[in-house]
Order: structure tokens, then C-alpha cells, then sequence
């Protein structure tokens, strides 16, 4: 599955031409290979962030070939940063599959840069630390991605901000668990309440 990760920076007066952007994007729901495409804003930065799943890089570019142009529109917006990646990771919640978790109110993202080496020992505590954590806690479900070679994105669904915050609540607790600072250098974090507008849900 790949994973492109949307940055952008959104000035006030420009957030509703945005938002009304974002919207037009369900008209992708029947593109071949798409498994959802979620945003919302980060109200502490306030940018605005979407994450979309694809099948596989093919479907992916087939996309960006036939569809993309046609419904892009750059209003609303001053800057953009776009980030692919293969998921090495499928992290397990409530949510039968993927596309069911990415139906949640919330998402949560630790967007981390990783030390030299650190990628095995990463992959191996969201496994056996931080998966059985949120899973237990009442994750819809997520995906861990290799955006670059010392960069991965961990991105989680939930089903409500309540929810969230509970789990919130254990993550200094987890994160010593898993020795956090043995292999992330460096890590920017997002709690997005998804908009409901801007949700594509693939159909089949």
C-alpha cells in the first residue's frame, strides 16, 4: 500500500475557497486502487494535512496521469509539501481493514526522522509496544510508512476525540517503554479532527 502524506499552508481568509477544494475531491471515490483519502486541520499550526492510501504505486500514478489535473485546484493555499511512501506496517484496531479504520473522527500522526540503523528496532516496538497499546485502547486501526530513508510516518485512526485522549493520557508511559529516543532524532506530531467534507471513500 502506498502513502502520500499533504502539507499546506492555508492563510485565514483562504481556509473556506480550501475546504471547499478539499470537497470537490470525493468525485475520485470510483478511481481503481484507492483506498481513502482523509484531512483536516492541525489547530495548533493550523495547516491542513490529508493522508491518502493507495493499493500500490501503479494505481497510484495511473491516477495522477488520467484524473489528477482535472480536479487540482491550487486556490486557498501558499505552499504544498507531498511526501510518498510503501507502508512496511499495518497496525491493528477495530476496524476490519484499512478502509473502515480511515472512517474514524480523529487521526494521529508522528511524523518521525530516524537515526542510522534504527529502522529494525522502530518497526519492532510498534509492534510489540505501541500496537498492543493502542489496540487496547480502541484504535480503528493505522499504517506505519517509509516516506524516505530516514523518515516514517505513523499514522493512526480513532473513532472519537475521546477516545484519543485517553490513550493521549499513556503515551509518556509508552514511550519510555519503547526507548523512543534510541531511534527517532526528530519527530513533528498531528491530531487531526477529520473533516467530514473532505473524506473520500472508495467504492467499488
Amino acid at each position: 500500500m502506498l502513502a502520500k502524506w499533504i502539507t499546506c499552508d492555508v492563510p485565514a481568509e483562504t481556509r473556506d475557497a480550501f475546504a471547499a477544494a478539499q470537497a470537490r475531491w470525493t468525485v475520485i471515490a470510483d478511481q481503481p486502487g484507492l483506498v481513502g483519502q482523509v484531512g483536516g486541520w492541525d489547530r495548533r499550526s493550523g495547516r491542513a494535512h490529508v493522508l491518502a492510501l493507495w493499493a500500490d504505486a501503479d494505481s497510484h500514478r495511473l491516477f495522477l496521469r488520467d484524473r489528477h489535473d482535472a480536479v487540482a485546484d491550487a486556490s486557498g493555499y501558499h505552499g504544498i509539501e507531498v511526501a510518498l511512501g510503501e507502508t512496511v506496517l499495518t497496525l491493528p484496531g477495530t476496524a476490519a481493514t484499512v478502509a473502515e479504520a480511515m472512517q474514524g473522527q480523529v487521526l494521529r500522526v508522528a511524523d518521525c526522522r530516524l537515526a542510522e540503523g534504527a529502522h529494525e528496532h522502530f518497526e519492532d516496538v510498534q509492534r510489540h509496544v505501541w500496537a498492543p497499546a493502542m489496540a487496547a485502547a480502541g484504535v480503528l486501526g493505522g499504517v506505519v510508512a517509509r516516506l524516505a530513508p530516514d523518515r516514517v510516518l505513523v499514522a493512526t485512526f480513532w473513532p472519537d476525540e475521546d477516545t484519543h485522549r485517553r490513550y493521549a493520557g499513556e503515551v509518556p508511559r509508552l514511550r519510555a517503554r519503547a526507548d523512543v529516543d534510541a531511534d527517532v532524532t526528530g519527530m513533528t506530531g498531528h491530531v487531526l479532527p477529520l473533516e467530514p467534507a473532505w473524506r473520500v471513500r472508495a467504492v467499488r
